[in-house]
């Protein structure tokens, strides 16, 4: 009987590679090869930081204090909002009128072409129209004036009013050796000789009003155009008051 002869080894045989195929070289290999290394995870520093992320920061004692200061200044000014609408609605004031019912005009002549002296005198009317609100005269200024040129002033004393009350007052205006520029001066004697005499009167006046334990002060300002006749008995013809804030 015949021995069989060993089967073919399949260690050292190499299928020759088809004629396209294009080998690489190992160097070229191991440069394609993927690199499967796990990355690295820092997990202290990690954890770390993101306690330090997460940490809640306090507040500045002087942040608080400034946050309340805005606060209790809102509340005051909506405080004094509310009180100055409940008295306007509620007490509805009034501003004091001025008023000149009778005056005479006793005196205009030149010592020169350009020099004025006069006498005027007037009785003014102070009224307070209010039903709940005295109020003071604080501070009385009057001006005379012939045609926007200042020619006499006078101060009254400080004098107060009840509710619905009414004040008459004497003032007497003595301009003495006013300068008038000669325009001005040639057109009074033209007014003096026409029986016609145009004068402004005006006044600013500090008042203090109040309302049982509140109180406040505004300037009051008024505005009276006065007809004349000619002096030494000069009268009052019309007169136009206006009184505002």
């Amino acid at each position: 009987m015949l021995a069989l002869p060993p089967p073919p080894s399949h260690r050292n045989q190499t299928t020759p590679p088809p004629p396209n195929r294009i080998i690489p070289s190992p160097q070229h290999a191991k440069l394609q090869t993927p690199s499967h290394k796990p990355p690295t995870i820092h997990l202290g520093k990690l954890s770390k930081d993101t306690i330090l992320l997460h940490q809640p920061r306090k507040t500045h004692p002087l942040v608080w204090c400034g946050a309340i200061i805005c606060l209790l200044f809102s509340l005051l000014i909506i405080c004094f909002g509310v009180g100055t609408l409940v008295i306007f609605l509620v007490i509805k004031p009034r501003y004091p009128l001025f008023d000149i019912p009778s005056a005479s005009l006793n005196a205009v002549y030149f010592d020169s072409p350009e020099y004025f002296n006069g006498d005027f005198s007037f009785l003014a009317n102070f009224t307070n129209p209010n039903q709940k609100i005295d109020i003071t005269f604080e501070s009385s200024d009057i001006s005379l004036f012939y045609s926007d040129k200042l020619i006499a002033t006078q101060t009254i004393q400080t004098f107060s009013e009840k509710r619905k009350e009414m004040r008459m007052a004497s003032i007497h205006m003595i301009s003495s050796l006013v300068h008038l520029p000669p325009n001005l001066a040639v057109e009074l004697l033209k007014a003096v000789q026409n029986n016609k005499i145009e004068y402004v009167v005006r006044g600013r006046f500090k008042v203090r009003a109040v309302v049982g334990s509140i109180h406040f002060n505004y300037w009051l300002t008024a505005r009276c155009r006065v007809q004349m006749t000619g002096p030494p008995s000069g009268f009052l013809v019309a007169r136009s008051c206006v009184t505002k804030r």
